[in-house]
């Protein structure tokens, strides 16, 4: 009879409804599967991670086909940005399985004791890592996200509800196919790492109302859905709303670096949010480098838009930049251009307009590197370096779930690192106080 009505309210329930019985039915198989992922031995936990990756060479066909379907569908309504981050191909699979293998070559942190001390009573007080839990991740295009977040969640003891963009979501089934396999293989429950199925927008919405079943939103795409997830969470959040990356080439730079490094910030991918989206230049060294490496950019399709100096050094062909271009993260081949007098108003500029993500400066002044490190509040500055290489892979973290651009709990790409948190444990012999 019971079995009869719950029919008869699924029938009768809303849409709505019963999507938010199925989030809420995930989220319980996560806290679950998290317990189990908290006491998981590492050998375990690298097994499943070298799994997966077999798995994924493995099925490479059905993978590239599901992705190719997702690409057929999405050519008349997403951009070129869009369908860049989308794709698949030989290449990015092999990519997404080193990451994993890479991921399961880090140290384990779960259980690690740091900062252990005897204290006057006789007890020792250290702090242990822990995982946070269940993480819900939201993303867009990417499928590789997927497989990345899948393994950073996994190698830290957390389970994962992961919801991956309407346009990606045979690719991103087809990935978690994989995933699940391998969990199973090394014996870990497959519920560890869950993908919604549901293309329905209301998943999210229910995602974010379950505080108790998640412990923390990590949103990845554009700025509108990273707002509404920062808006809706009832959770905290791991997120960054821009990328509006800068480097600075001050008047103590070397020419030659200068210009390989700006060319490449700009132009190695331009639908990243670590790609540079505002040039600044000293005056002094404006026209030594800004002449060459505009023919450079001008080569490379970038479109130029400039300060009033910049355009009575470059030419009418640089259009004149808004105070809107100082903010605009393009993600996209066009680059604002602004000639300063010096360092300090760089720095300036990058704390009224940047967005305190990945901010750089050319020098050879050591004691210039060290002013502008300390003055530039971002989650990552970089000297003599391009602003592409802050990236999870390129710090050494294996695969990144994201990048915080937040002060707490995590800052800057986050890796295994920033999906643990810290217990106190105490060691006594029989202590009383």
């Amino acid at each position: 009879m019971s079995a009869n009505l719950s029919d008869r309210e699924n029938q009768d329930s809303s849409p709505q409804t019963r999507i938010e019985r199925q989030m809420q039915a995930m989220g319980k198989r996560a806290r679950a599967a998290a317990r189990h992922m908290a006491a998981a031995e590492p050998g375990a936990k690298n097994a499943a991670l070298f799994a997966i990756a077999e798995a994924l060479i493995a099925g490479r066909s059905s993978i590239l086909a599901a992705n190719a379907r997702d690409m057929r569908d999405g050519r008349d309504e997403l951009d070129t940005a869009l369908l860049e981050r989308l794709e698949l191909n030989d290449k990015r699979l092999e990519q997404m399985a080193e990451g994993l293998r890479q991921v399961a070559a880090l140290a384990d942190p779960i259980g690690g004791i740091t900062d252990l001390n005897y204290r006057p009573s006789g007890i020792q007080v250290g702090r242990m890592r822990v995982p946070l839990g269940v993480i819900g991740i939201i993303y867009e295009s990417r499928p590789n996200v997927t497989a990345d977040a899948a393994a950073l969640c996994l190698k830290s003891g957390n389970a994962a509800i992961l919801r991956g963009g309407s346009e990606a979501t045979h690719s991103n089934q087809a990935i978690a196919a994989c995933i699940s396999r391998g969990l199973t293989d090394a014996g870990l429950p497959a519920d560890a790492v869950q993908v919604v199925e549901t293309t329905d927008r209301a998943a999210v919405g229910a995602l974010l109302r379950m505080p108790e079943h998640v412990d923390v939103i990590v949103p990845r795409g554009g700025k509108g859905l990273i707002e509404f997830v920062a808006d809706n969470a009832q959770m905290p959040v791991i997120k960054h709303l821009d990328g509006v990356c800068h480097v600075y080439i001050d008047d103590d730079a070397d020419i030659e670096k200068a210009i390989a490094i700006a060319v490449n910030a700009k132009t190695q991918r331009y639908g990243t949010c670590n790609t540079m989206e505002t040039l600044l230049v000293a005056d002094s060294i404006a026209e030594d480098v800004l002449k060459p490496l505009s023919q450079d950019l001008r080569q490379a399709g970038v479109e130029l838009r400039g300060c009033q100096r910049t355009r009575k050094l470059l030419g009418a062909s640089v259009k004149p930049a808004a105070d809107a271009d100082w903010a605009e993260e393009y993600l996209a081949p066009v680059l604002a251009i602004r000639i300063v007098d010096h360092m300090d108003e760089a720095i300036d500029h990058i704390e009224t307009w940047g967005s305190h993500h990945t901010d750089a400066i050319v020098t050879e002044s050591v004691t210039k590197a060290r002013a502008f490190m300390r003055a530039v509040d971002s989650s990552s500055v970089m000297v003599n370096a391009s602003t592409r290489f802050a990236d999870g892979f390129e710090y050494g973290l294996g695969a990144e779930i994201g990048i915080s651009t937040d002060k707490l709990h995590a800052r800057g790409p986050v890796g295994l690192e920033g999906l643990t948190s810290l217990k106190y444990v105490v060691f006594g012999d029989g202590h009383v106080r």
